[in-house]
């Protein structure tokens, strides 16, 4: 197989993707190049953020020792999230009765729900119950929003523990939408921290339609705590495609991918 530095990439991260590590030799050996090629070319990719360097390979990015603070996470592919944000809320109806959970991109559709109208609320998150609370004394949308009870986590800005669970269970939802920690075929949709992993848990069960939400950084990625597996994600909303191999698995489970930019 002979390939252009480029296309190399590309098939170094498809196969990243699919099987969650790459070994140089074996690669090597398959593209035809020398072991040396393909440490360059991983050592480009993890430049760019894409992947992570291992003893004789490399890994798909993720946060080795938990996920960062919700106020770094802010931060963190913004132009991204606020795409994503936008085209997701898009798929809010009016009279929706709809669930947010404490993701920095899911505060991205909170933002962009001006306009909408006879909305009802959820949400265990600080930052978008402060968010909420000021668009509708500015009338920005209209509507109830409920904030759940439980533990205060200042660190991920959120409330959580058996008073939340709790109280999720007196609710129905039209659409519960979820920031992830990762997204992989293997492991579905998956979190960092267990006691936010559970919320969102609730959510998806207590949910007619489960949304996704998940920027370039969370594609391929397996983090610590199960949400859902992808059987129970009705659609994802990215600003990245899935990657090619995933064509067939997308189809099979049903469910439906969008990309915030198209």
């Amino acid at each position: 197989m002979s390939l252009l530095a480029q296309e190399r990439k590309e098939w170094i991260l498809q196969v990243l993707f699919r099987e969650g590590k790459v070994k140089v030799l074996p690669m090597a050996e398959q593209l035809g190049v020398s072991s040396e090629t393909i440490r360059r070319d991983l050592d480009i990719l993890e430049s760019e953020g894409k992947l992570s360097r291992v003893y004789g390979g490399a890994v798909r990015s993720g946060y080795e020792h938990g996920e960062p603070p919700y106020q770094q996470r802010t931060q963190l592919y913004t132009d991204a999230k606020k795409k994503i944000g936008v085209r997701a809320a898009e798929l809010i109806e009016n009279g929706d009765t709809i669930a947010l959970d404490v993701g920095t991109t899911v505060l991205e559709v909170a933002k962009a729900l001006t306009g909408k109208r006879n909305l009802t609320i959820l949400t265990h998150s600080l930052s978008i119950a402060s968010y909420l609370s000021e668009a509708l004394n500015n009338h920005l949308f209209s509507g109830k929003v409920f904030m759940l009870g439980g533990q205060l986590n200042p660190e991920q800005q959120s409330v959580t523990g058996p008073l939340c669970e709790q109280m999720m269970g007196n609710f129905f939802l039209n659409k519960a939408f979820l920031s992830v920690g990762g997204l992989s075929l293997s492991g579905g949709i998956t979190d960092y921290d267990m006691n936010e992993a559970y919320i969102s848990k609730q959510f998806a069960k207590s949910a007619q339609e489960v949304i996704v939400l998940a920027d370039q950084s969370k594609i391929g990625v397996q983090a610590f705590s199960l949400i859902a597996p992808l059987e129970d994600v009705d659609i994802i909303v990215s600003d990245q495609p899935y990657p090619k191999d995933w064509k067939d698995i997308m189809e099979q489970k049903g469910v439906h991918w969008i990309v915030s930019e198209a």
